[in-house]
């Protein structure tokens, strides 16, 4: 095979597609790339990105789009281009490895130097100039100065990647603590860990840059709810959750004309995003702004969920029914350009009316907040304005709302933001679930066909001879699955199965969950790997039990092993569950912020997970559905099946229909009479309204 030549062009990944005309001599990682590296002696430059990434696009403009660059590049090294949004499970191990070597985190894009016979790092490093500058080499600089010392160092070489060895068997070195209690501890600790990084100003943890970090948001409203009942009620996980939700919710990361959260704010007070949109974002803040809609009342929560799931069937969702990954920062080289405004083109697109109280919302009266522009962030909610301007709330409202859809109107003619459209499996998993729950929570019926449409297009595209796929792009499907695309998808269909009884769907869900329990569990010492028992040999399998972006795929499988084990009377679902957890229980002890996931998890199996099983006539289920999920209860399955289905697993197919309506309450195992009007329904619920809880 030829070391030279760019060999991308037949990719589906847009990122990877992106880098097809550059100079530099791109491989993918493959067999055979790895081979010829191997048999020319010739290390390996790898480097990974994604295609919404902004520095990813900035160091391929300065170094990988240009020739002399590029020379060196294809001289010195055999050259991989990687996509981490395809492949994960590189991206994880090769940031492992830059934070061993370098003790700090990682990013993107990484530039990873690599020996071509066993794929060790020899250097890593991020972006890197294409001139010297901010106590940085120039990229060229890195070039040949790593090659120089792959030539000269063999010796020190082999020795890092024995300490490296030594470091990755660490990470694996867990095992289940059977003398360990699970205990609630846990979680009080974790929120205890939090409230120094608390922002009580801006809400948020951390300094800027500040990122949603939902799971984290999640544990927090978990927290509180789980503590009503203790002696020991929890008065600040609720107001850090909530007041965090309200700000981002009227923040500048949120996309006040289309809908839809940006990635990260570049400041504190969430104004200024780095403009980047992920679904695996959103897909997680639907199902928070429901539940925090439903703990608080509060219309912002509500609205924020709907307009993000219509910007996700609008925006996100292919005419095949799956949704897309993501949408670029940059528009013609600029980051940001389609979202920011001159003040005088909005003076000339709305009324005198409307834009007296667009100028109170945004602060057009005062200085311009993005580069000479402004970028739209809510100062004041309608209820200020309203009082200010002596109007009621509902016409303000009416303003707003006009006044937005003039804005929308003439930024859609501008040209768009680049989009990422490979559907990947876990994403729609995550998506799945958050717009299931949206349409089901907030009686959106299209948001639930959005889901079902979703979840189609996978089991026709993405699954083939019983396993799961990773990634599809124009009509191909390829790459093996990872745990996240089994339990994100898991998860989804669970949530999808509460909005509307499937057998079919159900059946799914445990082949899915057989197959993690074959193919990724870690029967020695317990828990799951990213990757499965018959994949590609790399330098190491991850377990990864702490969340980044997304919750860790350990804590998603143990919350479905749970609803799964409950719901079908499975005690090899429930044991794998505990096990997990056990397995875990000295990495949560030990710095519980950065594991809010398999905190979250521990709460479900702390908690008890509740089934609730209906059976009736549409009209009489939809009324008692209606009144069960006025209630927050994140640890609650609610399964709403109609008197004339029938091949029921056994553990639901002994909940007989009763005329027209009847309920059964499992909990720890244990099942309810059946309950036959709503008053000894309410009175088995302990049932209060949100607001009264709030109150209580």
């Amino acid at each position: 095979m030829a070391i030279t030549g760019n060999r991308l062009s037949q990719e589906t990944s847009p990122y990877l597609l992106q880098h097809a005309d550059n100079p530099v001599h791109w491989h993918p990682w493959d067999a055979e790339t790895l081979t010829m590296a191997r048999d020319h002696d010739r290390p390996i430059l790898l480097s990974i990105g994604y295609s919404a990434c902004h520095w990813c696009h900035v160091m391929a403009h300065e170094s990988f789009e240009n020739e002399d660059t590029a020379r060196i590049m294809n001289e010195l090294y055999v050259c991989i281009k990687v996509d981490r949004e395809e492949r994960p499970d590189l991206d994880k191990i090769y940031q492992t490895s830059y934070q061993i070597l370098n003790q700090r985190g990682g990013g993107w894009p990484l530039t990873m130097f690599l020996t071509p016979d066993d794929h060790m790092p020899i250097f890593a490093g991020t972006y890197f100039p294409n001139e010297q500058r901010h106590g940085l080499p120039s990229f060229q600089q890195v070039l040949t100065r790593v090659a120089e010392f792959y030539r000269e160092h063999r010796a020190e070489i082999t020795r890092q990647s024995d300490t490296l060895r030594s470091s990755y068997q660490r990470l694996l070195q867990t095992a289940p603590e059977s003398n360990a209690e699970v205990d609630t501890d846990l979680l009080d600790q974790a929120i205890k860990s939090l409230a120094p990084q608390y922002d009580r100003q801006y809400g948020g943890f951390g300094d800027a840059p500040k990122f949603p970090h939902p799971t984290t948001l999640e544990l927090c409203l978990r927290q509180w709810h789980g503590s009503q009942n203790n002696l020991k009620k929890d008065h600040s996980a609720l107001p850090m959750a909530l007041h965090t939700l309200r700000a981002m919710a009227l923040g500048g990361i949120n996309d006040q004309l289309g809908g839809g959260f940006c990635r990260y704010s570049v400041d504190a007070k969430w104004m200024i995003p780095h403009f980047e949109k992920m679904m695996y974002d959103n897909g997680q803040l639907l199902s928070l702004y429901v539940d925090a809609f439903l703990i608080s009342n509060d219309p912002l929560f509500k609205n924020t969920a709907i307009k993000t799931a219509e910007w996700v069937i609008d925006s996100m969702q292919s005419t095949e029914g799956g949704y897309f990954s993501s949408l670029d920062a940059d528009t013609e080289h600029e980051e940001g350009k389609y979202y920011v405004w001159d003040k005088d083109e909005i003076r000339s697109l709305v009324s005198d009316d409307e834009y007296a109280i667009l100028q109170q919302r945004y602060q057009l009266d005062g200085p311009a907040n993005f580069e000479g522009k402004w970028h739209l962030h809510a100062y004041a909610e309608n209820k200020d304005i309203a009082r200010t301007l002596d109007k009621s709330e509902d016409e303000t409202g009416r303003l707003i709302n006009n006044a937005h859809k003039k804005l929308y109107a003439e930024r859609i003619s501008r040209i768009q933001p680049g989009r990422d459209d490979k559907i990947l499996t876990s994403w729609n998993g995550l998506a799945i679930k958050g717009m299931a729950r949206c349409g089901r929570l907030l009686q959106h019926r299209e948001f639930v066909t959005s889901a079902e449409q979703a979840l189609e297009f996978i089991k026709k595209h993405l699954y083939k001879n019983g396993r799961l796929l990773a990634t599809y792009k124009d009509g191909k499907a390829h790459l093996n699955a990872y745990l996240d695309d089994y339990v994100f998808l898991i998860d989804g269909i669970m949530e999808l199965l509460q909005a509307r009884w499937n057998n079919d769907d159900l059946a799914f869900a445990i082949q899915l969950m057989d197959t993690v329990l074959q193919h990724y569990a870690d029967t020695e010492r317990g828990g799951f790997f990213f990757t499965a028992n018959d994949h590609e040999q790399l330098i190491y399998r991850p377990k990864p039990a702490g969340d980044d972006a997304v919750p860790s795929g350990n804590a998603i499988a143990v919350r479905c092993l749970l609803q799964l084990g409950h719901m079908l009377g499975e005690t090899r679902y429930l044991d794998a569950a505990e096990k997990t957890l056990q397995t875990f229980n000295g990495e949560m002890k030990s710095h519980p912020p950065a594991y809010c996931g398999l905190l979250c998890a521990a709460d479900e199996y702390l908690q008890g997970t509740e089934v609730i099983i209906i059976r009736g006539t549409d009209k009489a289920r939809n009324k008692w559905q209606s009144l069960i999920e006025k209630q927050y209860r994140p640890n609650r399955v609610l399964l709403s099946i109609d008197n004339n289905t029938d091949k029921l697993p056994a553990a639901l197919e002994g909940k007989k229909p009763q005329g027209d309506i009847v309920a059964y309450i499992c909990r720890a195992q244990t099942c309810s009479a059946a309950i036959t009007d709503p008053e000894t329904l309410e009175q088995e619920l302990g049932f209060k309204t949100a607001t009264t809880e709030m109150a209580g």
